[in-house]
């Protein structure tokens, strides 16, 4: 699981939730409880706005992983997402639908980032957060992954990035992103024989 990126500066002392989308424990998307945190969000509540973002975070950061290489260049990525959410609030059209409106607004950001400048590969580090030497073949490995699992369809790469990377569950990641739930299972199905197969090619077994 990622460190969530800090609350946006433009939503002074917002306090996200540790809890939310990757836990299932904070407020389904789609529902009532999502809808009043947005409308408190838009009339200048940080803390339901840190709610939020507890919420979605992971979704938002799967999506941009599945598109940006460098782990730093996500990071600030998703800071760029939901400064643009906090700004934008009184746009969204409809207030249940956030998980949605922020998926398109992770997806925009990524292909700004990718005509902006083309990304350098991200180095495998030395060492791991607690200070531990890092296994280089696993992490190799991993970087493999990723950069096949980017290749995929959109719909099959975003739902692997968020149950892969974020360990989402197949109900969280239809609440976050208002997918159906048959969907969400279709996608993760076909994505995971489509990167298997792709695994396959490379040798992998």
């Amino acid at each position: 699981m990622h460190r969530p990126p800090r609350a946006p500066s433009a939503a002074p002392e917002a306090t996200p939730s540790e809890h939310g989308a990757a836990d299932g424990s904070g407020p389904d998307a789609g529902d009532g409880a999502v809808a009043a945190l947005v409308a408190r969000a838009r009339d200048g509540d940080r803390a339901a706005f840190g709610e939020l973002y507890g919420t979605f975070a992971p979704m938002v950061h799967a999506i941009l992983i599945g598109r940006v290489a460098r782990r730093v260049d996500v990071e600030d990525l998703a800071q760029e997402v939901f400064l643009a959410a906090w700004r934008g609030l009184g746009g969204l059209r409809s207030d249940a639908h956030v998980g949605g409106w922020l998926a398109v607004i992770a997806r925009h950001a990524a292909d700004r980032f990718h005509a902006r400048a083309r990304p350098r590969p991200e180095p495998i580090p030395e060492t791991l957060p607690d200070g531990r030497a890092a296994d280089g073949a696993r992490v190799a490995e991993g970087a493999e992954v990723l950069e096949l699992l980017r290749a995929l369809p959109e719909a099959y790469r975003d739902t692997l990035a968020m149950r892969l990377v974020e360990g989402m569950s197949g109900p969280v990641i239809a609440r976050a992103t208002g997918l159906a739930p048959d969907s969400v299972r279709t996608n993760l199905s076909r994505g995971m024989r489509q990167l298997r197969e792709a695994l396959r090619r490379r040798g992998w077994r």
